[in-house]
């Protein structure tokens, strides 16, 4: 409305209110453009205008997103305001989409460098001026016509960065199903696209959060499910992706590739260097851009990095943030997979990620990468630490919530171990002359982790070498409970016990001085699991609380937080009606009698 307004006011009066109100040309300029960007005219006459504009308007936004500011304001950025005031929004979405809007043949084709100027004008305006996210999110069209521009490999950063900022802002998810021909553009992807892209299907897999009102408590959202015949939009895009051929494989193949590393592994950067300048556009710019410089060099994909060592841009970036760069796309593709594996066609994506060996990739990369040694200095992630600034901080989060999900409550969960420990495993069985789950008995051992040690143990040798504050103890404790839940398995705790689990976990609660409910919480549930009918356990228990204090101690963490501790409570009840029945067994007799735990609780 503002650009036909100032389409008919003449250009000396436009120009004279402009220096008053250092408008900075704007108006003037979105005028010529408006009047030289008509359906037959020649495009690449209106480019020079709008590269005019964006230097208006850029400057703004990169001193936006480095010095943090949270909400927009006009006083601020004024010329992206002053551009939305006169409908340069508006202008260059019908620029962008004028190759939709009119059914000549012969109509002028838009250059790639005209399109990327153009979103990136856009996007200025999304971080800069409230409210034009919610507007551009609002137009459907142009939202679908934006995921058709990603298979121009030209313009996909800019446009992949646009589609994400929107779609953060929709309250109705998208449907991934109306994306014209979505199959083949996902298969158009490299594997850097490809990784991108998951930041996108990040938004359109999950459900929203609604909230935290009475309606919408975990029980309501739990009936809500089972009540609700239709699946959610996210289900059904869900359902979608797993429908892409090829496209779980990829996905596995990007979580698991090699990355190579420098000798020098302390020229990394640092935690305290990411939370200044990570958001910074510019920098993720520099380094989409060697992505995609790497993918144009190489005309076939391969599963490692060989074609970084042939970027013109290597000796512009250190090799340390070669490695982030890495990171940054393992997390987006773990959550992604991880959110499949919560979905309802769990099964499914079981099934897919043991015939592609997610599991024992992750393995491999594990030392190397996940978990590898840290330089002298390297600030570690403590309990007070609430942010999630680092890509290795997150890198390891979204990994131990994926072996979260892989394992709880699934048969697949011994693809977490190797070989020679599910020959363990059977012996323990075959000593305790118990008849052998028939979960271990029907895992392809093909499909296992390589080596000697599993995935389960490297995490377990980690867990105990974390410090007592870090937060990851918290991550570390769910993933290898998930592990132990379902069906009460003897071998499986015994396994565990061998490797010192137990008493790390009664150090952790009796004498580190740990405070964190959350930790203390995680540790209280894995012990429950551990312990759960187990006699040996008790044993070991008792074996480590050798002394009174210790013992009070003990049971002064349980009783200060018992909502914490209710599962481990339960547990002890429960494992003492059994034991109380058992008094055949000499070993339970044994250990009843001289057990501190099972004595005070009976």
């Amino acid at each position: 409305m503002y650009l036909m307004c100032s389409m008919q006011v003449p250009v000396a009066l436009l120009e004279e209110r402009d220096k008053r109100a250092q408008w900075q040309g704007i108006p003037v300029l979105l005028r010529r453009l408006h009047k030289s960007s008509h359906p037959n005219s020649d495009l690449s006459k209106i480019h020079s205008i709008v590269m005019e504009l964006s230097s208006l308007l850029s400057m703004e936004a990169i001193s936006f997103v480095t010095e943090e500011r949270k909400m927009p304001q006009e006083s601020i950025s004024p010329n992206t305001y002053t551009f939305d005031l006169f409908g340069g929004v508006d202008l260059f979405i019908e620029i962008l989409m004028r190759p939709t809007l009119t059914i000549q043949q012969n109509t002028p084709t838009m250059s790639d460098d005209l399109i990327k100027d153009c979103l990136s004008v856009l996007y200025n305006c999304c971080i800069c001026t409230e409210g034009v996210t919610k507007s551009l999110a609002a137009r459907e069209d142009f939202v679908m016509y934006l995921f058709t521009l990603m298979s121009n490999k030209k313009v996909f950063l800019q446009t992949a960065t646009l589609i994400e900022d929107i779609l953060s802002v929709r309250k109705e998810i998208i449907q991934l199903e109306e994306i014209p021909n979505l199959d083949s553009l996902v298969q158009s992807f490299n594997q850097q696209q490809l990784a991108n892209f998951c930041r996108i299907l990040s938004v359109t897999i999950s459900e929203p959060d609604v909230g935290v009102d009475d309606k919408h408590t975990l029980l309501a959202r739990s009936t809500q499910q089972k009540n609700s015949t239709c699946p959610s939009h996210a289900e059904n895009n869900q359902v979608a992706l797993l429908n892409i051929p090829g496209f779980i494989e990829r996905l596995c193949k990007l979580a698991t590739r090699k990355v190579t590393e420098a000798a020098d592994a302390s020229a990394r950067l640092e935690l305290e260097d990411w939370h200044s300048w990570l958001d910074n556009a510019l920098v993720l710019d520099t380094l989409m851009q060697l992505a995609i410089e790497e993918a144009e060099q190489s005309s076939t994909e391969s599963s490692d990095e060989s074609s970084l060592s042939s970027s013109p841009l290597r000796h512009r970036l250190p090799q340390s943030m070669k490695i982030v760069h890495e990171i940054m796309y393992k997390v987006e593709v773990l959550y992604v997979l991880c959110v499949l594996l919560m979905g309802r066609q769990r099964n499914q994506v079981h099934r897919m990620l043991a015939e592609f060996k997610l599991i024992p990739g992750l393995n491999n990369l594990f030392d190397k990468l996940i978990w590898r040694k840290q330089p002298f200095g390297h600030i570690l992630h403590r309990q007070n630490q609430s942010c999630d600034c680092s890509p290795e901080i997150s890198f390891k989060i979204q990994f131990l919530r994926l072996l979260q999900s892989f394992s709880d409550h699934h048969e697949n969960k011994y693809l977490l171990l190797s070989g020679q420990e599910l020959n363990e495993l059977s012996d323990i069985y075959l000593n305790a002359n118990i008849f052998e789950m028939e979960a271990l008995n029907n895992t392809d051992r093909n499909l296992v982790c390589d080596g000697k040690k599993g995935l389960l143990t490297r995490l377990i040798s980690v867990m105990k070498k974390e410090p007592i504050d870090s937060s990851f103890r918290f991550w570390q404790a769910r993933a290898v409970e998930s592990f132990l839940r379902g069906t009460p398995s003897y071998a499986d705790q015994v396994f565990l016990l061998r490797r010192g689990l137990l008493e790390h976990i009664l150090y952790c609660i009796i004498d580190s001085g740990c405070k964190s409910h959350d930790v203390l919480q995680s540790y209280f549930d894995l012990l429950g699991e551990l312990m759960k009918f187990n006699i040996d356990a008790f044993k070991r228990f008792n074996k480590y609380v050798t002394t009174e204090e210790k013992f009070q101690m003990f049971l002064t963490q349980i009783n200060s937080s018992l909502v914490d501790s209710n599962m481990l409570v339960r547990c002890i009840v429960l494992s003492l009606d059994r034991f109380e029945n058992e008094t055949n067994d000499v070993k339970v007799v044994e250990v009843f009698s001289e057990c501190r735990l099972l004595s005070y609780m009976a």
